[in-house]
């Protein structure tokens, strides 16, 4: 579990077939084989340590599902550890599980911020609400308007400074992950919801 609130800009350094060598500083301390570790918003497990990196592999799914494929080397990746028992959560439950991905399709300044407008997947939209949590690379963001296709989220100056999205730009692909109590709550109200009306007799 993760709360979204990137420690590091990490980059990728290498790809070894399925193995992504993964540049870092902050996040190395108190690392150990087989921890998790969010990469772009995936939790991924710990597989080797170096002074200044560590490898993760990805499998076909997480590969078709993410970003983590299309990743170029030395670009930069969000990097948070996983959250120990009575950590604060600075932002929201983040499961590290990645839902789909969207894809940046407006960048513009508003005040000392900038609004984002992401594309997203017609079976995520129906979990994002104005105000809501929405994880982007794994950054915890709170929703300012929703769309029928799209969302806006504000990104003041320090989170553009410490994470890949002060690096994004149109058309970018990014890991969208919402907010999973909207899941629960569907999964919950599903045996009413899905009950048909009675029919004439």
């Amino acid at each position: 579990m993760f709360t979204g609130i990137v420690e590091e800009l990490g980059a990728l350094l290498e790809r070894r077939g399925s193995t992504l060598v993964i540049g870092a500083s902050r996040c190395l301390h108190g690392l150990k084989n087989g921890d998790s570790i969010a990469v772009n918003g995936a939790c991924l497990t710990v597989t080797g340590l170096s002074r200044d990196s560590f490898t993760v592999d990805i499998t076909p799914e997480t590969e078709a599902r993410t970003n983590l494929g299309l990743l170029k080397a030395s670009e930069g990746v969000n990097l948070e550890r996983a959250l120990s028992y009575g950590q604060a959560v600075g932002g929201h439950l983040v499961q590290g599980h990645v839902d789909g991905r969207g894809r940046v399709l407006a960048i513009r300044p508003q005040g000392n911020s900038l609004l984002f407008r992401f594309r997203a997947p017609a079976r995520l939209m129906r979990y994002i609400v104005e105000k809501g949590f929405i994880a982007v690379d794994g950054i915890s963001l709170t929703v300012v308007r929703r769309y029928d296709a799209s969302f806006t989220v504000s990104v003041i100056p320090y989170t553009r400074e410490n994470t890949n999205l002060g690096r994004r730009s149109q058309g970018d692909v990014v890991n969208l992950e919402v907010d999973v109590l909207a899941k629960y709550v569907e999964r919950l109200i599903s045996p009413w919801t899905s009950r048909q009306a009675p029919g004439p007799s």
